[in-house]
């Protein structure tokens, strides 16, 4: 027997012509045509018995045809009343069929939320730490900090890629509500179709949800109270409750511990819930990595100058060690040395990669880094002249020290 959804989708099968065996396309079309499904469902793609080549499924609830010069049938009039609303309780982890096809995916493709593996990536620090806890499976909430471009959200991404768990990233913001996170009812082709949203999808599916930049957010992250207890979600615009399947665990970034920013460095960064914050059973600070890390971290991004990358690597642990110290204001991350290292590999020049990367600082700030280096490395030549971003751009794109 037959239910609502699946009568709604063999009905627009039917409607666009199609007969057995049916291409994953002239599925996805119809999903998107009836509104029934979100995605290809399960029943229909999913079982072997149907499969009937690569791409095809077999489908004998559409009929026979006796004639493949058959017009296929009008569709029915549209009638004028208000759209229905409907539910799309089964969440896959593939993005949404109209996002797909808005992507310009065809039938054939399948966007997954597995990240994929970085080549140049450098395990280090708590990566095997991240790791134990999501080869767990373990509903176990991790709280990491520590300061900008030092690797924590790429962490959890990477031990992902490793062990092929699906990651749901979520970019806070203070506008971040409930809609966002748990999902709401969209206009799909007419219809008011409810949407699961990252949290729900990562609970149903047992991801790894990734609350990136959590200390921006605002109040209405308390919606997650009950999420980062483990017991389950009740989503009331819909009546359902959804339980967390196994493997569902959350991880939260942020450049601070929840508390602020009293220096300004973190513009935006606010004082977080403490009910929130005691939902995290442990808290991981990241600093930044050991000067023999880094030097890994520089050669697996391209720098093959052994020389260059010790003088960034021992050039940035001066200057971390003297803003750890009061001494300035400002520190060289490790995304900054890698920026460098990139720019090196444009521009051929190291004195305008550097110059270039550190355009962003203030002008006493980018003068006294420059004649830093200068006195690391030797064999360049920095000059206070010329290292403004104008000056370094000019000349034909040759460098001008």
């Amino acid at each position: 027997m037959l239910n609502n959804r699946q009568t709604q989708l063999l009905d627009a099968l039917r409607a666009a012509g199609c007969v057995s065996p049916i291409s994953r396309q002239d599925i996805v079309d119809a999903c998107v045509t009836s509104g029934a499904y979100a995605c290809p469902p399960s029943w229909l793609t999913q079982d072997s018995a149907r499969k009937v080549g690569r791409g095809l499924y077999d489908c004998p609830e559409l009929g026979e045809s006796t004639s493949t010069d058959t017009p296929a049938p009008a569709p029915a009039p549209v009638a004028e009343t208000p759209a229905p609303v409907q539910v799309v309780a089964d969440a896959v982890p593939t993005v949404d069929a109209n996002v797909a096809l808005a992507m310009g995916m065809t039938g054939g493709e399948r966007a997954t939320l597995v990240p994929p593996r970085f080549g140049g990536y450098v395990a280090w620090g708590h990566f095997s730490d991240v790791e134990k806890i999501v080869r767990s499976k373990r509903n176990y909430n991790v709280f990491i900090t520590g300061l900008s471009g030092n690797g924590k959200t790429l962490m959890v991404e990477q031990v992902c890629a490793k062990l092929k768990r699906e990651c749901y990233r979520v970019n806070i913001t203070r506008q971040t509500d409930e809609d966002d996170l748990l999902g709401g009812f969209r206009l799909i082709n007419g219809n008011t179709v409810w949407q699961d949203g990252p949290v729900v999808s990562a609970m149903k599916n047992g991801g790894v949800l990734l609350l990136d930049e959590i200390d921006l957010g605002s109040a209405n992250l308390m919606c997650l109270q009950p999420v980062l207890e483990g017991k389950g979600v009740f989503l009331k615009k819909i009546g359902k409750w959804v339980t967390p399947a196994d493997g569902f665990t959350v991880f939260a970034t942020a450049n601070t511990k929840g508390k602020g920013s009293d220096d300004g460095r973190f513009v935006g960064t606010g004082i977080m819930n403490e009910a929130m914050l005691d939902r995290f059973p442990v808290t991981l600070e990241q600093p930044y990595p050991t000067k023999a890390t880094e030097k890994k971290i520089l050669t697996k991004a391209g720098c093959d100058d052994a020389d260059f990358s010790d003088h960034l690597t021992k050039w940035a642990e001066i200057i971390r060690k003297s803003f750890y110290e009061g001494a300035v204001d400002e520190i060289i991350s490790t995304r900054r040395l890698v920026d460098i290292v990139d720019a090196y590999a444009i521009f051929g020049s190291k004195e305008k990669a550097i110059a270039l990367c550190l355009a962003r600082f203030d002008d006493d700030t980018r003068e006294a880094f420059l004649n830093l280096y200068s006195k690391v490395d030797a064999d360049v030549d920095i000059s206070s002249e010329g290292t403004s971003p104008a000056a370094a751009s000019a000349g034909n794109n040759e460098c001008p020290f």
